[in-house]
C-alpha cells in the first residue's frame, strides 16, 4: 500500500484502494457462527476508510484515495475494475512467508498476471518505493515482434525516466547462433527510442538468475509478459513466473504481449 502510494505521488497519479471478498462456506457439522454478506461488507468498506485515512495523513493528502469494495471472485472482479477504470498498474503485496498465505498469494497473483490487461506489479515483502532509474525487461528472444508490448513499455521507462536493461538467461547460448542474433536486432530496432542495455546470462534457473542479476545491478524492478495463449517453457512456465511473482526481492511488473 505505502509503495503504491509514493510511486502515485511520484507519477503524480491517484490511488484505488480494492478490497474484494467472498462469504465463507460452512463446512463443519457443528453449528457456527457466519457473517452475513452485509456484515462483510460493512467491514470491508470499515478497513478500507481506515487505511484511506491513514494513507492520506501519510502523503499530507498530496495523493487522492479512493475506496472500492467488492463481493466476488479476484480475479473477475478484478477484470471488471480494470476494464471500468484502466489504470495505470495495479498493485499487489506480499505481506509474508507463511506457507499458506504465500501459496493462496500467489494463485491470485498468477490469476491476475495471467488475466488483466494491465501491468500488474508484484511487491515483495519490505520493498518501498524509490525513484525509478532502471527497470529490467526480462527476454527470451522469441518471436520478440509479435509477443513484446513496445508501445506500453516505452510509455512506462518514459513515464519513469529509467534506463531500460534488457535480461535474457541463455544457458544454451543460443543468442549466439543466427535466429538468437536476429531476434536481438529486432528487439534492439523496436526499442531504440530506448537506447536499451542488454545482458547475456548464462545460468540454468531462470528466476534465481533474474532476482539475482536485479539486486546486484539495482534494477528498480523487472517487466516480464505472460503469453496470451499460456505459459511456454522456460521463464513464461507456470511455476516458474508464479515463483518469480512471489519469491523475488525486487518488484515484478507483468504486462501483457500485444493483442
Amino acid at each position: 500500500m505505502w509503495f503504491a502510494a509514493d510511486m502515485a505521488r511520484h507519477i503524480r497519479a491517484c490511488v484505488l484502494l480494492l478490497h474484494i471478498y467472498q462469504v465463507p462456506v460452512a463446512v463443519s457439522e457443528v453449528p457456527v457462527m457466519t457473517l452475513t454478506a452485509d456484515d462483510l461488507k460493512d467491514e470491508s468498506e470499515e478497513k478500507l476508510n481506515e487505511l484511506k485515512g491513514r494513507l492520506e495523513k501519510t502523503t499530507l493528502g498530496s495523493v487522492p484515495v479512493f475506496t472500492q469494495s467488492r463481493l466476488g471472485n479476484p480475479g473477475v472482479e478484478m477484470e471488471d475494475v480494470c476494464n471500468a477504470i484502466r489504470p495505470f498498474a495495479v498493485i499487489m503485496g506480499m505481506h509474508g512467508k507463511a506457507r499458506v498465505e504465500t501459496m493462496m498469494f500467489g494463485s491470485t497473483a498468477l490469476t491476475a498476471m495471467r488475466h488483466l490487461h494491465v501491468p500488474v506489479m508484484i511487491i515483495p515483502p519490505g520493498a518501498s518505493f524509490r525513484p525509478v532509474q532502471k527497470i529490467g525487461l526480462a527476454c527470451d528472444l522469441k518471436k520478440v515482434e509479435a509477443t513484446t508490448p513496445v508501445k506500453e513499455i516505452i510509455a512506462i521507462v518514459k513515464e519513469f525516466g529509467a534506463e531500460l536493461h534488457v535480461l535474457n538467461v541463455d544457458k544454451r547460448f543460443e543468442h549466439f547462433a543466427p535466429a538468437g542474433r536476429e531476434q536481438t536486432t529486432v528487439l534492439h530496432n523496436m526499442l531504440a527510442d530506448l537506447d536499451p542495455h542488454y545482458h547475456f546470462i548464462h545460468k540454468d534457473n531462470i528466476e534465481e538468475s533474474l532476482d539475482e542479476f536485479a539486486q546486484r545491478h539495482q534494477i528498480d524492478f523487472l517487466i516480464v509478459i505472460p503469453r496470451k495463449h499460456g505459459f511456454p517453457e522456460g521463464l513464461f512456465h507456470k511455476s516458474c513466473s508464479k515463483k518469480l511473482a512471489t519469491h523475488a526481492h525486487v518488484p515484478v511488473m507483468a504486462i501483457h504481449e500485444p493483442i
